[in-house]
């Protein structure tokens, strides 16, 4: 502002606010009083929040689980070990985003030729139809893989704008899309006429990430996806595997039905409440417990609690951090659970570590 600040007559049809400003200010020049001293403001931005989070142990352990996959990647830039894992596009797509979190971009950093070969696999994974599958590696449900792959494809063309990226990321979305079924979810193949809810979550966060960068989705689908969700929960807040029988909540499922209606677009509501009341209960408990779909379950829970906001996310992201640092493995890897491989495991931990530092922006508040 070029106001006359020092000048001795102001006119008659200076605003007011800016007269007793002038005032103020020649007072306190002339010494006639004293100015009280401003409150230190606390910086309250993500990137504060992130250093504050992101401690000197957790980078660490970070640091070497990214080198411990790194080393583990294949000629061909897939991920995966195992007769049933090796070289699968869903492992591959969650390193790539491992790496992701840490800054790494297709070319760029540290990590960025990993990440580059892990985007190339993906591509030439893609097939004409726009299903990301690899034939080396088809697991019992192959619309994960699709799914998670999807999800990484729709980050890497947010941040590189990749013209070769985006057409198989559109053919990817577009299966996705015509692949959901009547009761508005998403099951093992494209083909199939029922849902539940694990794979859901997995296409909604490729569908919301392709969105963001972009990609034109139908309002409808999202609409059809929030119904489904929603008929999902239990009235304990969890949720339930499918529609089609009884069954009790679980806590890895239930997380991802929270992070469901989050990327559908649903920040409130007794849906999400009751949702986060349940995982509330099952707070991580500082001692390394790794059961069925455990890194699965954390991997969706620190996401809930991340968009949920302060009051959950300091208890939970301290409990998690703590204690997935006490379980990393002198390798660098964590221990898989029983449902999948040590690249899966050790991904996940990465991602789960380093979501405070909201790099990837589709676990951005």
């Amino acid at each position: 502002m070029r106001y006359l600040l020092f000048q001795s007559g102001l006119s008659t049809r200076t605003p007011v606010s800016v007269r007793g400003l002038v005032l103020t200010l020649t007072l306190i020049l002339s010494g006639a009083v004293q100015p009280v001293s401003a409150q230190p403001e606390i910086n309250r931005s993500i990137d504060a929040q992130g250093k504050r989070y992101y401690t000197p142990p957790a980078r660490l352990a970070v640091e070497r689980g990214l080198q411990y996959l790194a080393e583990r990647q294949h000629p061909d830039g897939s991920f995966g070990s195992g007769s049933t894992f090796k070289n699968n596009v869903a492992i591959t797509a969650l390193c790539g985003m491992a790496f992701l979190g840490d800054g790494n971009t297709p070319g760029r950093g540290k990590y960025g030729v990993q990440v580059q070969k892990a985007v190339d696999f993906i591509l030439a994974s893609c097939k004409p139809s726009g299903y990301i599958i690899s034939p080396d590696s088809i697991s019992h449900g192959p619309m994960y893989g699709h799914g998670f792959a999807t999800l990484f494809l729709a980050e890497v063309y947010g941040m590189t704008r990749s013209k070769d990226v985006r057409v198989k990321l559109e053919k990817a979305v577009e299966l996705i899309v015509k692949s959901q079924n009547s009761k508005g979810g998403w099951r093992y193949t494209p083909e199939s006429k029922d849902a539940d809810l694990s794979v859901t979550v997995c296409q909604i966060m490729a569908l919301r990430a392709a969105r963001n960068c972009g990609i034109f989705i139908s309002k409808e689908v999202i609409d059809r996806c929030i119904d489904y969700v929603k008929k999902s929960q239990n009235p304990d807040g969890g949720f339930r595997y499918q529609l089609v029988r009884q069954a009790e909540s679980e806590f890895p499922r239930s997380a991802a039905g929270v992070v469901a209606l989050y990327s559908a677009g649903i920040y409130e509501g007794p849906e999400i409440e009751n949702g986060l009341t349940y995982l509330m209960g099952r707070l991580p408990n500082q001692r390394y417990f790794r059961g069925s779909h455990y890194y699965y379950g954390q991997y969706y829970a620190v996401q809930a609690m991340w968009q949920a906001g302060q009051q959950y996310w300091d208890t939970w992201y301290t409990a998690i951090r703590e204690e997935l640092v006490a379980g990393q493995m002198a390798s660098g890897s964590w221990r898989p659970d029983s449902s999948n491989c040590v690249e899966y495991s050790t991904a996940m931990s990465c991602i789960v570590l380093q979501i405070p530092r909201n790099n990837i922006p589709i676990f951005q508040r």
